[in-house]
């Protein structure tokens, strides 16, 4: 499997998104991503109450510890990098959590525009 660059959607190096709890489609705290992941889990966001009910609803329940997945559950603040597509299924429902845009792969840039991104940026300086 080979890894796409680590950039973000303005071309720097991609900054980490969450090491707690560990996200990314490689586990590695980053939005990186590979042809092989077929969900592009590529927008680092912090999670909102309204986003993992609407995901849950939509039925990918984040919520449920899965220990045999290794997977912790997750909680309303915390950081994940979500698919790109699901992102903006919840930006169109009205359930759209905001963007750490710098931890946010280049990748992104195919299925969602730059501008409506920096609208959800939670660190823009």
């Amino acid at each position: 499997m080979i890894q796409h660059e680590s950039l973000n959607v303005y071309g720097e190096t991609l900054e980490p998104c969450s090491e707690d709890p560990v996200t990314g489609f490689f586990r590695d705290g980053c939005c990186n991503t590979a042809d092989e992941d077929l969900g592009m889990h590529t927008v680092c966001v912090k999670l909102t109450a309204d986003f993992l009910n609407f995901s849950q609803q939509m039925g990918n329940d984040l919520s449920t510890p899965r220990p045999e997945f290794n997977f912790p559950g997750l909680n309303p603040g915390d950081r994940w990098c979500l698919c790109a597509q699901r992102w903006l299924q919840a930006y169109e429902a009205g359930a759209a959590p905001k963007v750490y845009i710098r931890s946010t792969h280049l990748r992104t840039l195919e299925v969602i525009e730059l501008n409506l991104l920096k609208k959800y940026a939670v660190d823009l300086q």
